[in-house]
C-alpha cells in the first residue's frame, strides 16, 4: 500500500542515522521505536516548498529524494508517508487515518492531519513523524487508551470519545491539552493526496503565506511560524523573540539543522523581507 517496495531502505536508514541493513530489522516494538525516534530526532517538519510555490509531490521517489537525499524536511504528508514506506519495507502493517487539529481553539477543523497506525507484537500503535513541535517522539499505544504515556521529559495520552474517537493530549504546563482526534476510518495514500492539495494550495491552508518550520527535540522543542521562533521546555515555559530577514537562514540551520540551496535561500529571504 504504501509502496515501501520502491524505498532505498538502507538510504533512509542512514539519513535517520540508524546503522546496519535492513535486513537486520524485525518487525517488533523494539524497531519500532527505534525508527520513529530516530526519524523524528533527525527529519525536521517544514513546508518550505509550499512558501516557495512549488508542488509537494507524495510519490515514494520524489519523497525519498527530498527528505533523505537532499535532507530537507517536510510536513505530515511526506513525513507520514515516508515512515509508512520504511515500517512497510521492514514488515509491519500499517494503516493511515484523518485527524482533525484541536489545537486552534473550539471551532471544529477540517481532517487535515495525516497519521499513521502500526501493529508491533499483536497491539496497534500510533505513529506520528509529522505534527511538529508537540508531537510524539515515539510510538503511542493505542490498546488501552487513558494511561499516561512518557517519552523522556514529555507526557502524552490517548482519550476515547463517542463513536469510537480517539484523542491524542500532551501535557503542557501541568494541563492536559488535545492535539488532535482521528476516528477509526482507515486512509489510504490516495486519500493523502487529496488533503495535501488541499494544505499546499487553498487559501485558507495554514500552511500558506508563511514560513513554519518546527521540531519535537528532547529538551526544547523549536517552533519557527512567520517570524515568531518559539523554544518550549518541559516545564511548560515558552519563550519567544522575532527572527528578521537578516537572521532567517542561520536560524534555520542552527535551530532546525535545514540548509538550503543558494536560490532558495535567496528567494525565501525575499519572501520573508516583503512580510514587513
Amino acid at each position: 500500500m504504501w509502496s515501501g517496495d520502491e524505498l532505498d531502505l538502507d538510504a533512509y536508514l542512514a539519513r535517520i542515522g540508524i546503522g546496519g541493513g535492513g535486513g537486520e530489522l524485525r518487525p517488533d516494538l523494539e524497531t519500532l521505536y527505534a525508527v520513529h525516534r530516530a526519524h523524528t530526532a533527525a527529519i525536521t517538519f517544514e513546508s518550505l516548498d509550499v512558501l516557495l510555490g512549488r508542488p509537494v509531490e507524495l510519490d515514494t521517489k520524489a519523497i525519498e529524494d527530498k527528505l533523505v537525499h537532499a535532507r530537507r524536511g517536510g510536513y505530515c504528508y511526506e513525513q507520514n508517508s515516508l515512515l509508512a514506506a520504511a515500517l512497510e519495507r521492514i514488515g509491519f502493517e500499517v494503516s493511515g487515518r484523518g485527524a482533525r487539529n484541536r489545537t486552534r481553539g473550539d471551532s471544529l477543523t477540517p481532517v487535515t492531519h495525516a497519521v499513521l497506525v502500526a501493529t508491533a507484537e499483536g497491539q496497534p500503535w500510533l505513529c506520528d513523524a509529522g505534527f511538529g513541535y508537540q508531537g510524539p517522539r515515539e510510538p503511542v499505544p493505542l490498546g488501552q487508551p487513558g494511561g499516561e504515556v512518557r517519552q523522556g521529559q514529555w507526557t502524552y495520552r490517548v482519550r476515547e470519545e463517542e463513536d469510537g474517537i480517539l484523542v491524542l493530549c500532551f501535557l503542557r504546563g501541568g494541563a492536559w491539552r488535545d492535539l488532535y482526534a482521528f476516528s477509526p476510518q482507515r486512509y489510504h495514500p490516495v486519500d493523502y493526496l487529496l488533503l495535501n492539495h488541499y494544505s499546499s494550495t487553498h487559501p485558507r491552508s495554514a500552511f500558506i503565506g508563511r514560513v513554519i518550520v518546527q521540531h519535537p527535540g528532547d529538551d526544547v522543542r523549536r517552533a519557527l511560524v512567520g517570524r515568531e521562533l518559539t523554544r518550549l521546555h518541559p516545564d511548560g515555559r515558552d519563550e519567544r523573540r522575532s527572527v528578521g530577514p537578516d537572521e532567517l537562514l542561520d536560524v534555520l540551520d542552527r535551530e532546525f539543522g535545514l540548509r538550503l540551496p543558494e536560490r532558495d535561500g535567496a528567494e525565501l529571504v525575499r519572501i520573508h523581507t516583503a512580510g514587513d
